[in-house]
């Protein structure tokens, strides 16, 4: 059940969940870039000092930086026969150089799986949370709801929402992300490799849909 597959889809979509779910089925390690870069710069690594001079001004952190952090991720034990690639790449042009890279030690991606989800259901689902001020307890308007509007069950603190949560800043996130990948999902089309998935189902037929889509 082994394989090499890169898991796409909008804020919201789960993938965090599904990556962790089909990896720990069998299909290899789990590789979220967003964890990368946490450990490089929290273990003070060379990629990861080589990644702070960028962010420190405010710069992305070039497409090589990245991809050498997921490179030597994947060369580790446990991703040797197969790995879930979660939050990379995010551009056309990171995928065409991970393409280069892989294709350089003889391997390739053998699945792009684009979990699907209506734009409106993504603000609700981004757009709905909160969280507590005092104990940083969180909750959800419609999966996770307080007992008494607006104050946390636990300490009667107020709950607030992150600028990012709010729903206009949702709503351009999910433009971003349109924008950045449409192309990726036809690089990947293209290739005879994408397969999309509905990702309003139930949790466990989304994983289902996933597994089925790369034959495992």
């Amino acid at each position: 059940m082994s394989a090499r597959v890169v898991l796409l889809g909008p804020p919201g979509a789960g993938k965090g969940t599904q990556a962790a779910l089909i990896a720990e089925a069998g299909v290899g390690a789990h590789i979220a870039s967003g964890d990368l870069f946490r450990k490089h710069l929290g273990e003070g690594t060379e990629l990861g000092a080589l990644a702070k001079t960028y962010m420190d001004k405010g710069e992305l952190v070039p497409d090589d930086v990245t991809i050498r952090m997921v490179l030597e991720r994947m060369d580790e034990q446990d991703a040797r026969d197969g790995y879930v690639l979660d939050g990379f790449p995010r551009t056309l042009e990171q995928a065409k150089a991970l393409d280069d890279a892989l294709g350089g030690q003889g391997r390739e991606i053998a699945a792009a799986l684009l979990i699907e989800v209506e734009t409106e259901e993504l603000v609700r689902r981004l757009a709905g949370r909160w969280i507590c001020r005092n104990c940083q307890t969180p909750y959800h308007e419609s999966f996770s709801p307080p007992q008494a509007a607006g104050r946390c069950d636990s300490c009667s603190g107020e709950l607030y929402q992150r600028d990012d949560d709010k729903s206009e800043v949702v709503r351009a996130r999910l433009e971003t992300y349109e924008r950045q990948t449409a192309p990726l999902v036809g690089y990947y089309e293209s290739q005879g490799k994408l397969a999309r998935v509905n990702g309003q189902q139930r949790v466990e037929q989304v994983t289902a849909d996933l597994e089925a889509a790369f034959g495992a």
